[in-house]
């Protein structure tokens, strides 16, 4: 795809000329070194260099496909007449990386505004889409400042077991109810094993990965659509070869995030994140980009795009039936994006170079119920809302879609465990005095208490319920939850009980209320019995004395501001700049 933007930058001009083209002992050194390598002048000289950030690892089954999608990007850099360099970044493989790879997101991202500011490149391929490298990833670009383009890994093919479609995430926690509950045996679980992850990608289902993806896709830092491709298509090789032909165009152009990345576009991906049913993960990682970007964006913000932005995207696990191998074939995000029409700003640039508008174009719709019409929703409202009062002053987010209706209006007796060891010894237990009324907590789970804000959130169903047939019950906690997951989960407490808030003083028998349609949420518990409760409160002893997670404990934000390093915001000071090369 070629966009109509002019070449504005000359050879002389590039980023990299200041390390390769100058006659003295420095350049001398860069330019030998090179050479020591096997390259020769013809690789670089007046040619963009092309950084490739690639997340990939042996233990990270979302990526397993990046070694040979990388040799596609650097294929399509050459195409193009630019210089390709692979480097590796810190990958953040969800499923084996403990106890969270939230704790590392800004790891990430601190590496890859690093690696591009000390390094001679010019533009970035950024290779990611396992949840957390998504949002990584751009938070590291957006301070680095230089062209980008996002690469995203694609969602795996659909599960299968027995002829049935398996969704990762969301199936392994319905049929392991359904096992616990003694009706499905151990071998039919066994096999599921095998049929439910079926080809490399992120999951398939609509949880943090393709949330994420969608998000940047809708921001216009990929190329228009690339999110809904399948890991295992054809057509993702050809994207990715795109990549890299389209990010030196982009270098030439001098298209750098901050031409792309604007209120506009912002808005745009909060509301196809909404309209998609996104993840409740999107939440911390929205606020994270916008406070990099120098965008005002607020959890009120999302939660005023949550009420007036149906639900069209039919997929699990807050739609029906469908997973992204569906979603793509019934038209994908420019589909989707389509059909939300007036709710964009189509004039908003993408990396292509033309504008969303014209990227959408009349992109055609072959399934509509998949991706639904406004008219016609899969759910009235947004994925999430965001609810206030005396026991989340800050903030908590619930995915609405996602739970059981007769708990969005509901007052229960709280459940309190102050660990997940507790908690998940308690709900397996044949006496735990539980009915489907009360209302589970579990605290110390945020940024600081869990450490990292684990994926916790969804707290699984007591044994003893399960047996009586109850798959649903109001759940809080200042812990995240896996975007696969669905139920009446609130989620992101805000202060974090960690720190002292209200969380830290709800006691078990305390009668707790959740209004979803009035965005509350309280304990209905009078000011001078909290007062008392306050002044008694302990703080729990520091989880890190050393390394990095001492420096995060140290300036890690709370949810509502996005859980990044209060160091690295614009906010906190001038950028490094270019570095001194002598």
């Amino acid at each position: 795809m070629t966009s109509r933007h002019p070449h504005t930058k000359k050879p002389e001009d590039l980023r990299s000329a200041r390390w390769f083209a100058p006659d003295d002992l420095r350049g001398f050194g860069h330019r030998s070194r090179l050479l020591q390598m096997g390259y020769a002048p013809e690789d670089w000289v007046g040619k963009p260099v092309i950084a490739i950030l690639n997340t990939w690892s042996d233990l990270n089954p979302c990526h397993a496909h990046f070694k040979q999608r990388v040799e596609d990007v650097k294929r399509g850099v050459l195409q193009a007449g630019g210089w390709p360099v692979e480097m590796p970044a810190v990958t953040l493989g969800e499923t084996f990386m403990k106890p969270t790879t939230m704790l590392y997101r800004n790891l990430l991202a601190m590496e890859a505004e690093e690696q591009l500011r000390a390094h001679p490149v010019d533009g970035v391929v950024l290779m990611g889409g396992c949840d957390k490298t998504t949002p990584a990833l751009i938070m590291g670009a957006l301070s680095a400042g230089l062209p980008m383009i996002f690469l995203p890994a694609g969602p795996m093919l659909s599960g299968n077991y027995a002829g049935q479609k398996l969704g990762s995430g969301s199936d392994a926690w319905k049929y392991w109810d359904e096992r616990r509950a003694g009706n499905i045996t151990d071998a039919e679980w066994f096999k599921m094993e095998s049929g439910i992850a079926r080809s490399y990608g992120h999951c398939m289902t609509m949880g943090t990965a393709s949330t994420m993806t969608a998000i940047a896709d809708a921001m216009g830092l990929t190329l228009p659509g690339a999110s809904s491709i399948p890991a295992a298509d054809a057509n993702h090789i050809r994207m990715a070869s795109g990549c890299g032909r389209r990010i030196v165009e982009m270098v030439w152009e001098e298209m750098t995030p901050d031409k792309i990345v604007t209120p506009a576009s912002f808005r745009n991906a909060a509301t196809v994140a909404m309209a998609t049913g996104c993840s409740t993960n999107a939440v911390v990682h929205l606020l994270a980009m916008a406070r990099r970007a120098k965008i005002e964006f607020t959890l009120d913000d999302l939660d005023a795009l949550g009420r007036t932005t149906p639900l069209i995207a039919n997929v699990r696990p807050s739609g029906k039936g469908y997973l992204m191998e569906d979603f793509f074939y019934a038209g994908g995000l420019l589909a989707l994006m389509r059909n939300l029409g007036s709710k964009l700003d189509l004039t908003a640039l993408t990396v292509s170079g033309l504008t969303l508008g014209e990227a959408i174009g009349d992109a055609p719709i072959y399934n509509d119920d998949v991706i639904r019409t406004l008219d016609n929703p899969v759910y009235h409202e947004g994925s999430l809302a965001v609810l206030r009062g005396n026991l989340a002053p800050d903030g908590a987010v619930i995915k609405p879609a996602a739970c059981d209706p007769k708990y969005l209006v509901h007052q229960g007796p709280a459940l309190v465990f102050d660990s997940y060891p507790e908690m998940k010894k308690a709900v397996d237990d044949p006496d735990l005095d539980v009915t489907p009324d009360h209302v589970m907590v579990l605290r110390n789970a945020g940024p600081l208490g869990g450490p990292g804000m684990p994926e916790w959130g969804m707290l699984p169903m007591p044994t003893k319920l399960v047996k009586q047939g109850y798959r649903d019950m109001v759940r809080i906690s200042d812990a995240r939850m896996s975007g696969t997951s669905y139920g009446a989960c609130v989620l992101h407490v805000s202060p974090e009980s960690h720190i002292g808030g209200p969380l830290a003083l709800l006691r078990t028998g305390d009668i707790v209320a959740i209004d979803i349609p009035n965005r509350r949420l309280d304990m209905l518990v009078d000011e001078a019995e909290l007062a008392a409760r306050r002044a008694a409160w302990v703080k729990p002893a520091d989880r890190f004395e050393r390394g990095y997670g001492w420096m995060y404990a140290g300036h890690v934000t709370q949810a509502d501001q996005g859980c990044d390093f209060d160091f690295l915001e614009p906010s906190f000071g001038a950028t490094a700049g270019e570095p001194d090369i002598f």
